[in-house]
């Protein structure tokens, strides 16, 4: 069974940065899509950033240019090095895995199958 945990969450003023981590475990990092979700108080989850098996990436718009997705195979870890914060990027993040995934598929969280359980991100001013 493959299990997520986030950490790297935590306030910070606007225009800051934060890196979050997703450590895997019960399964290796590069053998999944792996995506990055949010999901802010009374809204839906949503799609940030992904990584497909073979390393192509998708983001959201809105985080172009600031957000950068990677991953370390020997630490088997994913990664979201998030830049230029804004009011807007406040929300829980979420790590997600899931198998041969196309590259429209990395955009819906429906389609993986693992989870972790969060990671808040508070952006203040």
């Amino acid at each position: 069974q493959v299990q997520l945990v986030e950490s790297g969450g935590g306030l910070v003023q606007a225009g800051g940065s934060l890196r979050l981590s997703c450590a895997v475990s019960g399964g290796t990092v590069g053998s999944y899509a792996m995506g990055w979700f949010r999901q802010a108080p009374g809204k839906e989850r949503e799609f940030v950033r992904a990584i497909s098996r073979s390393g192509l990436t998708a983001y959201t718009d809105s985080v172009k240019g600031r957000f950068t997705i990677s991953r370390d195979n020997a630490k088997n870890t994913l990664y979201l090095q998030m830049n230029s914060l804004q009011f807007d990027d406040a929300a829980v993040y979420y790590c997600a895995a899931g198998g041969s995934l196309t590259m429209p598929s990395l955009r819906r969280p429906g389609a993986y199958d693992y989870w972790g359980q969060g990671t808040q991100v508070t952006v203040s001013s």
